[in-house]
This record gives C-alpha cells, sequence and structure tokens, in this order.
C-alpha cells in the first residue's frame, strides 16, 4: 500500500513539474497533458520559425549548422529555463562538466534528453533550486560556454 501511494505522489509531482513547464492552470491529469501537447506544438512552430529565418532547412547539410558551432542557447522559461547545446565534437567528460556547471549554478534538472554519438547534443530544463542569487538566462550561458571551454 506505501508504495502506491508514493507512485501517486510521484505522479503528481511530475504531473506539477509539467504544469510548471508548460505554464498550464490545467488541473486534472488530461487536461495537464493536453496543455502540454499544445506547449510542445508552439514550440516545434517556434523552432521551424526561426529555422525559416535563419535560412536552415531540413534538407540543408548539417556543415552549416556546425560552423557556428559551439551553440548555445538559454530560453527562460516561468519558473526555470531551457537550455539547448550544439557541439560538433562529443568528449566522454562534457556532460559532467555541463551538469557540474548547472550544479555550481544552484540548478535543479528537471528534464534532459542527451545524445552523444557524433556529436554532443544537449536539451534540460532546469530550475534554481536555491535562491543564495538570482541567475538569469545570460548567466546560465556563460557558466555552459565555460564548462564547453573546460573541455576543449
Amino acid at each position: 500500500m506505501a508504495s502506491k501511494e508514493k507512485r501517486r505522489e510521484a505522479l503528481q509531482h511530475t504531473l506539477q513539474q509539467l504544469r510548471d513547464v508548460t505554464n498550464s492552470t490545467a488541473l486534472n491529469k488530461a487536461s495537464i497533458i493536453v496543455d502540454a501537447s499544445k506547449y510542445i506544438e508552439e514550440l516545434k512552430q517556434k523552432v521551424e520559425g526561426l529555422n525559416s529565418e535563419l535560412g536552415i532547412t531540413e534538407s540543408s547539410s548539417s556543415t552549416s549548422q556546425i560552423d557556428e558551432l559551439p551553440m548555445v542557447t538559454v530560453k527562460t522559461l516561468k519558473r526555470g529555463f531551457l537550455i539547448n547545446v550544439l557541439l560538433e565534437k562529443n568528449c566522454p567528460s562534457m556532460l559532467v562538466s555541463i551538469l557540474e556547471a548547472f550544479e555550481e549554478l544552484g540548478l535543479d534538472v528537471l528534464d534532459a534528453r542527451v545524445s552523444c554519438e557524433d556529436s554532443f547534443q544537449l536539451e534540460a530544463v532546469g530550475r534554481e533550486c536555491h535562491k543564495k542569487d538570482s541567475v538569469d538566462a545570460q548567466v546560465v550561458k556563460q557558466a555552459v560556454l565555460r564548462a564547453i571551454k573546460k573541455e576543449d
């Protein structure tokens, strides 16, 4: 019975995090998931718009994008940051360095996707876990860039 209660609490915590990241005001599970789905679609449209602004298409070669690497973007969310990192090369300790930078800033990683096959790609959602100093998107970006340079 206790494990069932723990799973239910974990699900409630996860749904609350999803509400926070997507700025949802929904209260039931289905509505939260619908709001998250709409949020994802909005993000996809923004990416497509930005790509078309930059002249990047799906068929363009990856070398045109790699010329500008490392690419680090940080977007401020309601309660945290969306951090994207793209590097031409991968080194074994790159993820560790970036996570250490997050830790130094006092950021908890709520969700992350990492690919380390040929290049290094990271998409993470981080939130300040304690308020020693307020952190903004530029501070997060600079910390990630320092972590990348440390590994070069």
